[in-house]
C-alpha cells in the first residue's frame, strides 16, 4: 500500500477530534511531500537539525505545523522555539522555565506545550510522575509564556492492551483533575496528546486528542 493510500484509510475512520501527526523523523522530504498531497498538515518530528534542514526544503508548503516530539536538550530550547509550533515533550519543570524565559528575552511566539508525564515507572523515559507533576503545577503556572494544552504519554513497552489502556484511561482522568482543581491556566481547548503506530486506536477510545504516527504511514525506517 503507498503511503498516500495509508494515510487515506487512516484518516476515513478518525474521529473529527482526533489531529494526525504525521512523525516524519528519518523520513525523505519526497515522502513528506506525498504525505501533504494526501492532506497532512502536521508533521512531528525528534531531531531539532533534521527539522531545520527539512523546513528549508519544504518552505514553499507555507501551511505545514511542525510539531517537536523527542526529548529536548536544553542546548536545542532556543532553536527548537524558533522553529515548532507545538513542544509535546515538556518533560521538566527545569525546561518549560527555560522555554519561558527564552520566549520572553526573544520575543518569540509562545508555543502550545504539552506535559510529558510518566504513569508508569519506566527508565526508558522521561517526564514527570503523578506526585512531582503536582508539586510543580504551581511554578508551572508561572511559565505565563506558554500555552500549556495539556498532557503527553508514551506507555512502556511491553504492555498489553488493557494495561496500555489503563495508562491512556489515566492520563485523561489526571488532566481533568488538574482542570478541576485549576491549579494550572489550560488552555480552553484541552489536548492530550497518546497514541503512535501500535496503540493509537486504544488511545483514541480513551480520549486521545493528537495521534504521532510514523510507521503505520511512512513504513519502518532504515
Amino acid at each position: 500500500m503507498t503511503i498516500a493510500a495509508r494515510i487515506t484509510q487512516i484518516r476515513q475512520n478518525l474521529p473529527d477530534s482526533v489531529k494526525l501527526i504525521a512523525v516524519s523523523k528519518q523520513v525523505s522530504v519526497e515522502a513528506m511531500r506525498i504525505a501533504y498531497g494526501a492532506g497532512i498538515r502536521d508533521f512531528g518530528e525528534s531531531r531539532v537539525q533534521e527539522a531545520e534542514a527539512k523546513q528549508e526544503q519544504l518552505a514553499d508548503l507555507t501551511d505545514i505545523t511542525w510539531h517537536f516530539i523527542g526529548r529536548l536538550q536544553s542546548n536545542k530550547a532556543k532553536k527548537a522555539l524558533e522553529l515548532f509550533a507545538w513542544i509535546h515533550s515538556v518533560d521538566s519543570l527545569k525546561l518549560a522555565q527555560q522555554l519561558d524565559k527564552l520566549v520572553q528575552e526573544n520575543h518569540y511566539q509562545p508555543p502550545k506545550v504539552c506535559l510529558q508525564v510518566k504513569i508508569e515507572s519506566d527508565p526508558q523515559k522521561t517526564g514527570w510522575t503523578i506526585p512531582q507533576l503536582w508539586v510543580d503545577l504551581p511554578d508551572l503556572d508561572r511559565c505565563k509564556n506558554l500555552q500549556i494544552r495539556g498532557l503527553m504519554t508514551i506507555p512502556p513497552l511491553g504492555l498489553n492492551e488493557n494495561e496500555i489502556k489503563s495508562v491512556f484511561d489515566r492520563t485523561k482522568i489526571l488532566l481533568k483533575e488538574i482542570q478541576t482543581k485549576n491549579c494550572l491556566h489550560l488552555q480552553p481547548t484541552l489536548q492530550l496528546s497518546m497514541g503512535m503506530s501500535d496503540d493509537y486506536q486504544i488511545a483514541i477510545a480513551s480520549g486521545s486528542t493528537m495521534i504521532r504516527l510514523g510507521k503505520i504511514l511512512f513504513g519502518e525506517r532504515s
